[in-house]
């Protein structure tokens, strides 16, 4: 078991679909329907809580919380991306920050879009990050 690199991530978030949401949309108002943001998770009297896992719409993988509810860590140091193509990359070898992709309940929608890229120190913890283990056959 094994943290996802970036693309891997990206690639089981995306489902084959080339959009922000994996729904096949650009559209915000879709959002809701697929992940737990600031729009829909955070209620003025209770605060930001995380959601329970599956609540929402799986993408076209069976994959559910791509988006949404908590960033999740791959196994990348962020980095730029290559200028040439590339199949299959991984990040840098070194660095100071990991990447977490997909967006967290804390926010908008516009940060939970399957290209967005945030970047943690690696030994940063909160509520707002979790993970997601791959197997290596």
């Amino acid at each position: 078991m094994r943290l996802p690199t970036e693309a891997e991530w990206e690639y089981s978030c995306r489902a084959g679909t080339t959009t922000a949401f994996y729904n096949g949309s650009t559209d915000d108002s879709t959002l809701g329907s697929l992940a737990w943001y600031a729009s829909n998770a955070c209620e003025a009297a209770a605060g930001c809580e995380t959601q329970m896992v599956a609540t929402r719409l799986p993408n076209a993988l069976g994959l559910y919380d791509m988006l949404g509810n908590v960033w999740e860590w791959c196994s990348d140091w962020h980095g730029d991306y290559s200028a040439s193509s590339v199949t299959d990359p991984t990040g840098p070898s070194t660095g100071s920050d990991r990447v977490a992709r997909g967006g967290s309940i804390y926010n908008a929608s516009a940060w939970c879009r399957a290209a967005n890229r945030g970047t943690y120190g690696p030994d940063y913890a909160n509520v707002h990050v979790g993970f997601r283990v791959v197997r290596t056959p």
